[in-house]
């Protein structure tokens, strides 16, 4: 059996490559995402435009899988995990990232913002292989969210769910009755995108099937 690391503290990624028969090993990479992303804004040459949404959470899940392969400890390929997966998710609503709210405050405010409209829901995958290869791509996920009242809002945040996961909402928890539907990957929601994941695997010469537990 082939071995995946996850760089994630995520459960529900966790739990989303378990439901598909990975057992996935984690290990988290615990980094200030913020200066990431300002430290690659001041990289870029003059003139270029900032990031977009989509760009910033594949800068993210690459700085989370290179900072596990560097912390990792492993002196040679066999002591390596056959790949190790980095990801990061960002909502994009009117042209703007919305990552994890953290406070109550801010989730209730963002929830009045969202209700009944439409945002992307970008997931960045950065996956390197024991060989050292890398291979980056991003899901994109349209959301409709329901139109719902002020008081469905207060009692969602108060279950503290939306207060650490991006955009919010989960589709995959309570927030799923907040939905109304969805144009594209399911799992880019949750954090994983399973048929991507098989993919970018397959570039790195490696088989979905072989990382079932």
């Amino acid at each position: 059996m082939s071995t995946l690391l996850l760089a994630s503290a995520s459960p529900a990624r966790a739990a989303t490559l378990r439901a598909a028969g990975v057992e996935p090993l984690i290990r988290v990479a615990d980094l200030d995402e913020d200066a990431i992303l300002a430290d690659h804004a001041r990289s870029r040459p003059a003139g270029r435009p900032a990031a977009t949404v989509a760009e910033a959470v594949l800068i993210l899940a690459r700085a989370k899988a290179e900072h596990i392969a560097r912390a990792s400890g492993a002196t040679t390929t066999t002591d390596r995990p056959d790949v190790i997966v980095g990801c990061d998710s960002l909502l994009e609503l009117d042209g703007r990232a919305l990552g994890k709210p953290g406070t109550a405050e801010r989730a209730m405010r963002r929830w009045q913002l969202m209700r009944g409209r439409t945002g992307v829901l970008h997931t960045g995958h950065w996956l390197i292989g024991a060989d050292g290869r890398s291979v980056g791509r991003v899901s994109s996920t349209t959301v409709h969210f329901a139109d719902i009242t002020d008081a469905e809002i207060e009692a969602y945040v108060g279950t503290g769910e939306p207060l650490l996961v991006a955009g919010a909402f989960t589709i995959d928890g309570r927030g799923a009755a907040f939905i109304t539907g969805i144009e594209g990957d399911h799992h880019g929601v949750v954090g994983i995108s399973l048929p991507l994941l098989r993919t970018m695997l397959a570039e790195l010469g490696l088989a979905w099937t072989d990382f079932w537990a």
